[in-house]
């Protein structure tokens, strides 16, 4: 395609990272996408389109999590292994933005790993669990251990996406589902687990390099306190799209133009 979207693997342990590259910017970009069905390799000319708008300045990294996960997983681990395959490849230093459960690894990453981090966006996340997201995500973990991939996609489209989103969108979710069913189950519940291990709130006054955070008022699954206290932790400014829920990054036409500005704004200053 025209944004020179490729794949790639990268070996760690006795498995592989699978990850896309796409743009020729200068600058480094890393992207970590949050939990989902679909893989960044599996779609990653949708992936790349999405964006689009970073390809001009960077060359874009956008990373899965490495196949075969161990049970007990956790996202400190997802953030030790993203910093060991960024090093392994040659990524000495990126701007970073981690969506939803990216955002959490993002945060560790950040914290054990600074030296790979030049900023930091944290898009609809958190940063130690609430009991919305407990709910919701151990509801996810039971409907993959049983196997309901139908269950999980229903529970997704009631919570993550607007009323209005489905309205227009809704009549392909079904197609994309079809492409995007796991042949194994149980690492979406490992995947789903580990989030509830993030708990790296005490720690964010660790973090110095600039930072942006990003809520939606109306999240369901993690809700828009969670963004607003990591921002306050840190110190840095919080843009809330307060009638949006947890998919505004999908839904919100300016958000990738609202991180763009901050990250050229952050290399003026």
């Amino acid at each position: 395609m025209r944004y020179n979207t490729k794949r790639h693997e990268a070996e760690i342990g006795n498995t592989v990272m699978d990850y896309i590259t796409f743009g020729e910017g200068e600058k480094t970009l890393v992207l970590i996408p949050g939990l989902s069905f679909k893989t960044v390799r599996k779609f990653a000319e949708a992936f790349s389109f999405m964006y689009r708008i970073f390809g001009k300045d960077y060359t874009v990294y956008a990373f899965d999590r490495k196949r075969q996960l161990p049970i007990g997983y956790t996202i400190k681990n997802m953030a030790d292994d993203l910093a060991q395959v960024m090093q392994k490849i040659g990524i000495e230093k990126a701007d970073v933005v981690g969506i939803s459960q990216g955002g959490m690894i993002a945060q560790y990453l950040t914290l054990d790993h600074p030296q790979l981090v030049n900023k930091l966006v944290l898009c609809v996340t958190m940063s130690r669990l609430n009991d919305t997201a407990r709910e919701v995500i151990s509801n996810w973990v039971r409907l993959a251990v049983n196997g309901d991939y139908a269950g999980i996609t229903e529970d997704m489209l009631k919570i993550v996406y607007s009323d209005a989103y489905v309205e227009k969108f809704g009549k392909y979710f079904p197609l994309v589902s079809r492409f995007g069913k796991p042949k194994d189950m149980g690492q979406f519940a490992i995947k789903a687990r580990a989030c509830l291990t993030c708990n790296c709130y005490d720690r964010l006054e660790e973090i110095t390099c600039p930072a942006f955070v990003i809520g939606a008022g109306k999240d369901l699954v993690l809700t828009g306190e969670a963004a607003e206290e990591i921002a306050s932790k840190l110190g840095c400014e919080c843009y809330m799209y307060e009638d949006m829920g947890h998919s505004a990054y999908e839904e919100a036409q300016d958000f990738n133009q609202r991180i763009l500005e901050f990250l050229n704004k952050s290399s003026e200053e």
